[in-house]
């Protein structure tokens, strides 16, 4: 193929006004030379990633934005957090996310990241302990790892019997929507919940019943870990819950990114979700180094071009300063990403020959420190296609982009017709 196409996602990106940046975003706020450059030679509009009314979570969010409609129905973030680590995992058993957290009295929810400092390492020795000492009954078999930071992925299995995922997440900050993991907004106070089966069927309660018993025997293994003896004594929070959402009890057959839009899709990747998501949609898969090194990511994009047509990027930095209410922090993330990332890769390729989709997952606004349902702007970019004005990626801009409000699954698709 003669052309070839960059699509990132920004993840959590878009943002409301803030007034910390005297009311602008932080997209509107940081100094931006490539992704202006960019803008200059394209179009902008605005994409509800999954639908209006609905502030997705990145799995559902990817998946839309890739072009695949899981809005009736979906997998739940559990399986492709699985298969994105690797774990065993078949019909009938039930896998679900998790984050280590902070649990205060009443079971009051302190902090759902363990106050966001939680190595890897850490994770990894809690995780391992947590393996070795918890056990459920029912011939039920545990897999629990620890992935990046305070996240975290359970798997359960029942010999002889099928697990049923329609049940209720622990994590209160989340709620299920046909399958579909969305924020829970408003400033009300978490509590750890109960999970709760969401019909009659036996392996829905039996699956809520592990649930319980396994959140429950591991606050008792956290409670005196020594990791958290150790946070302690240096004024951290203690990781002494696990908070669990977005259960799944099956697989499912896509067809391929190649199979959707006739482009041999490769991406650069991070974490676990995108790994899965990877499989499911067969993307051959780079590593894209650490979140923060965008040097290398430049790099290993500019040479992904040179084997497939098209890369897929992933950039996880823009959502952490959003869920940590910090707008300063998040215009000078961005400014980073122009700086570090775009500005040597738009040097590197053939800007005739390569078309820049640019856009986001979902938003994350600081004010409300928790994703929305906030369109996110897009932005292709091609030189010599026909240009529609806009000159900035911003939300501002993006409104009065010709592109208009699309839907998230139709987004990518849009774009590729704009230049074939």
């Amino acid at each position: 193929m003669d052309k070839k196409l960059v699509y990132i996602l920004l993840d959590g990106v878009g943002d409301k006004p803030d007034p910390t940046l005297n009311y602008v975003t932080p997209l509107h706020a940081a100094k931006t030379p490539a992704l202006d450059r960019l803008a200059r030679n394209g179009k902008s509009g605005l994409v509800y990633t999954v639908k209006k009314g609905i502030a997705p979570e990145s799995d559902i969010g990817v998946f839309c934005m890739l072009g695949y409609d899981f809005t009736k129905s979906y997998i739940g973030r559990g399986v492709v957090e699985a298969i994105g680590s690797a774990l065993r995992f078949q019909n009938g058993y039930i896998a679900l996310r998790g984050n280590f957290a902070t649990l205060g009295d009443k079971n009051t929810i302190i902090d759902r990241r363990a106050g966001r400092n939680l190595t890897t390492e850490e994770a990894n020795d809690l995780s391992k302990t947590i393996s070795e000492k918890v056990s459920l009954p029912q011939n039920a078999e545990i897999q629990f790892i620890s992935t990046v930071g305070h996240r975290c992925v359970l798997v359960i299995s029942v010999k002889g019997e099928k697990l049923s995922a329609n049940i209720s997440n622990t994590d209160p900050a989340y709620e299920r929507v046909h399958g579909i993991g969305a924020a829970v907004t408003g400033d009300s106070e978490f509590s750890l919940a109960k999970c709760k089966p969401l019909d009659r069927k036996p392996q829905t309660k039996l699956a809520a019943e592990l649930i319980n018993e396994f959140t429950e025997k591991a606050k008792k293994v956290l409670a005196e870990h020594p990791v958290n003896s150790k946070r302690r004594k240096e004024g951290k929070k203690p990781a002494n819950v696990i908070l669990l959402r977005d259960a799944g009890d099956s697989l499912v057959e896509l067809p391929s990114m190649k199979e959707k839009y006739g482009l041999d899709f490769a991406c650069l990747l991070d974490m676990p979700v995108e790994k899965g998501i990877a499989k499911l949609t067969k993307m051959e898969q780079y590593a894209g180094g650490s979140t923060t090194d965008y040097e290398y990511k430049a790099k290993m994009t500019a040479d992904i071009l040179k084997k497939h047509d098209a890369v897929y990027v992933h950039i996880k930095t823009t959502d952490e300063p959003g869920h940590d209410g910090d707008a300063r922090l998040k215009t000078k993330v961005v400014e980073q990403i122009d700086a570090r990332f775009l500005a040597p890769l738009i040097k590197t390729v053939d800007l005739k020959k390569t078309t820049f989709v640019i856009s986001a997952d979902h938003s994350t606004p600081c004010i409300m420190k928790g994703h929305s349902d906030d369109p996110v702007p897009l932005l292709v970019s091609l030189e010599g296609m026909d240009k529609d004005g806009t000159c900035r990626y911003t939300e501002k801009e993006a409104k009065k982009g010709s592109m208009g409000i699309l839907k998230g699954i139709n987004a990518l698709k849009t774009a590729i017709s704009l230049i074939s």
